[in-house]
């Protein structure tokens, strides 16, 4: 699928990690979620290069970056830069390059390409062949001109309807002052105010008809609700439909899904960032309603709940019952949400302009759905990566807010504000599908101290030598250990890295994304029966 039907597209490894199937045992009729590689250019790309646009491009046979750069008449740096490539990192054939262009790109001669010396078989292998070698690259070069041509004519009118777009944007909040320190997250932040109650017919408004100021991009595409629906949907906010806290279980035309009461003001910039992107593991906003004073937002209802619940209800259930035997997460499940936190995640950092930090992400902000597929939300804190940010100086603020035991050294101490804020909070909820442990081990004090903290434990599984005993002894006992070794090795490194206490040091999510799209394929293949003829050698290897 990756290769013919999208053309590359797409990556094998992205379409795994954003399903729950077998890669090799598909049935039809399954819906399957595709991710296309698309972006937009950034802030620094355009000072540097002038890129105001950036065309994905297929990579053929024989390509290589300096005639795909030749081709469209763009600097080979910038081609590198876009796809963070190395000059002599080899590129695939059918997969896509990012190409960032100055203006919409038009006339592309891809004739002009020097001819490819290697015979390419056809896709169809039972169909005759007819005309020879000649008709055969006659083939191939109409076929990729016409694939290359209707792509670009998609990506120009996207581009051009983004642009339109970004016209209108929105104010972005900025969170300043205040007295330095941590403080606990609240479930909403200061926002613009809005008049004290608002309502109108459920429907899909425009978003010229409702006179909300810095609301208006947001509810573009939003059903809004009537008050009355709102409580017919909640059994009129009954007990039995509370999720959580002021969550509630709602069905909307046989629909479930989950409604979240805010007091006060709505919280514009959360509903400004949930409209604009749409990623299958980040959680969906449907609709609001406001209703004196009050602001209820209609999400997609995720039916597992959330990560925090699976890995840590059983501490609490078998305190209460030792015999009830609670369902636990397999090795399988715990790297797939890995996988679908990290593409959320990436996507945030680099696939949407202008690119967002979320801020807040911990294990009780991750939901399931009814296939175990991990979405962010609560985007209260999230907050844009301004231009000065791409540049290389840091956005500090005095205004620390967080959840302890997720909150990045140079955030507490110095109020920094970056893409490796999220990083080091992803790398805390990986510690925590390893152990099955929270952040913060509970203890008497209000904070506990250093050691209680699981980055700082997994720190010392590292240091020294027999890191196969103490890496066991840190694994969740509830998997029994029914979990490939090496794997949860590699997984545990990668976290270890993301929670490195110099931000510098951590890798980007593109780097983590790749590297457990790996590790997700490799679980895949995983046999229990194979561990134990691994153990041996992995035990010597990792303890020299």
């Amino acid at each position: 699928m990756a290769n013919n039907t999208y053309q590359g597209l797409t990556t094998c490894q992205s379409m795994m990690a954003q399903n729950p199937y077998a890669a090799t045992n598909l049935t039809e009729g399954e819906t399957v979620l595709v991710p296309l590689r698309c972006a937009c250019p950034t802030s620094a790309q355009k000072r540097k290069f002038g890129a105001e646009f950036l065309l994905s491009y297929l990579v053929v046979l024989g390509d290589d970056v300096s005639a795909i750069a030749g081709l469209f008449g763009v600097d080979q740096q910038s081609v590198w830069d876009a796809n963070e490539l190395q000059p002599n990192q080899v590129i695939y054939p059918f997969t896509p390059v990012l190409v960032p262009l100055k203006s919409e790109p038009s006339n592309v001669r891809f004739v002009s390409t020097p001819p490819v010396s290697v015979s390419v078989p056809s896709p169809e292998s039972n169909s005759p062949v007819v005309g020879g070698k000649s008709s055969s690259k006659t083939g191939v070069y109409v076929g990729v001109g016409v694939g290359v041509g209707v792509l670009v004519i998609v990506l120009v009118v996207g581009f051009v309807w983004f642009f339109v777009i970004r016209k209108k944007k929105e104010s972005v909040l900025v969170i300043e002052g205040g007295k330095k320190g941590v403080e606990k997250d609240p479930e909403s932040v200061q926002y613009a105010s809005l008049p004290g109650s608002y309502s109108s017919n459920s429907q899909t408004t425009k978003s010229s008809s409702v006179d909300i100021n810095g609301f208006k991009y947001a509810i573009g595409s939003l059903t809004v609700y009537k008050f009355r629906e709102i409580e017919k949907a909640t059994g009129n906010f009954n007990d039995k439909c509370r999720i959580k806290g002021s969550v509630f279980r709602g069905e909307f035309n046989g629909d479930e899904a989950a409604v979240k009461i805010l007091k006060g003001n709505v919280p514009n910039d959360e509903i400004n960032i949930l409209n604009r992107i749409n990623h299958s593991n980040i959680v969906r906003l449907s609709g609001y309603c406001i209703h004196e004073g009050n602001t209820y937002l209609v999400y997609e209802y995720a039916e597992k709940g959330s990560v925090d619940e699976w890995l840590f209800r059983q501490q609490t259930d078998r305190s209460e019952d030792d015999s009830v035997s609670q369902p636990v997460l397999s090795w399988k499940q715990r790297v797939q949400i890995a996988c679908h936190v990290a593409d959320a995640l990436n996507y945030l950092h680099s696939y949407i302009s202008p690119p967002y930090i979320h801020k807040n992400l911990k294990s009780s902000n991750i939901l399931l759905d009814a296939a175990y597929r991990a979405k962010i939300t609560n985007f209260g804190l999230a907050r844009t990566i301004q231009e000065e940010d791409e540049s290389g100086v840091l956005h500090l603020t005095k205004h620390v807010v967080g959840t302890h035991g997720y909150l990045a050294p140079e955030y507490i101490e110095n109020g920094a504000v970056t893409t490796k804020l999220d990083v080091f909070a992803f790398g805390v909820v990986v510690l925590e599908l390893l152990s099955g442990k929270p952040a913060v081990k509970p203890s008497g004090t209000k904070h506990g101290g250093a050691d209680d903290l699981l980055f700082i434990v997994i720190r010392k599984v590292f240091e020294g030598v027999n890191v196969r005993e103490k890496l066991t002894e840190f694994m969740d006992s509830n998997l029994n250990t029914e979990y490939p070794l090496d794997l949860a090795y590699s997984l545990a490194q990668l976290a270890h890295k993301c929670v490195d206490p110099d931000m510098n040091s951590r890798p980007s999510m593109s780097e983590v994304s790749m590297t457990l799209s790996k590790i997700y394929s490799s679980s895949l293949d995983w046999d229990p029966s194979d561990e134990l003829a691994n153990t041996s050698s992995w035990s010597h290897s990792t303890s020299t």
